[in-house]
């Protein structure tokens, strides 16, 4: 998914010039602004193209059988009242996860400009911006697998290495 080590060096660079910068200018730097209507409208649009809520539709029931499952193994002389109550709790809650597109909204529109944005909106509106919304998942899958797969293969590597080294020491493990 996103790579945290990817971004590190970069942010490390970030960090070391803004420590070299001179102390007016982080004086002069405001704190950083409200997203505009525009860019909330085109996250929003984006998330949209991408189908974002798909992964958290089913939140709020998953949530409440989740705590359902927490609260019965803490009070087993109401289990069922606890399994009665689940489907009333989620039908209560329902539609609350649409909190978390909201604040998927923010984050978008929170590190994107406007203008990014909306040139985001139109490359995903592009044949190429569709393929890649449509192939994107399938990738990212392969390339869990992949990166599983070294890690099962690598893993065996080490353990080799580890088996030699401790031979040299005269212990077979």
């Amino acid at each position: 998914m996103k790579s945290v080590l990817k971004i590190m060096p970069a942010a490390c660079l970030a960090f070391a010039l803004a420590l070299g910068a001179a102390p007016a200018i982080a004086q002069q730097q405001a704190a950083p602004q409200a997203p505009t209507p525009g860019a909330i409208a085109a996250a929003k649009e984006i998330l949209k193209l991408k189908n974002a809520s798909a992964m958290y539709a089913n939140a709020v029931p998953a949530i409440v059988d989740k705590v359902k499952t927490t609260l019965i193994g803490q009070n087993l002389n109401y289990q069922k009242d606890l399994n009665e109550l689940a489907p009333v709790v989620a039908k209560q809650l329902a539609g609350r996860e649409q909190e978390i597109g909201d604040g998927m909204v923010g984050v978008y529109a929170g590190e994107f400009t406007e203008q990014e944005l909306k040139d985001l909106v139109t490359f995903y509106k592009s044949p190429l911006g569709q393929k890649l919304i449509t192939n994107e998942p399938k990738a990212v899958n392969l390339s869990v697998q992949v990166m599983n797969a070294w890690a099962q293969n690598f893993s065996e590597v080490v353990a080799g290495v580890f088996r030699a080294e401790m031979k040299k020491r005269g212990k077979d493990i």
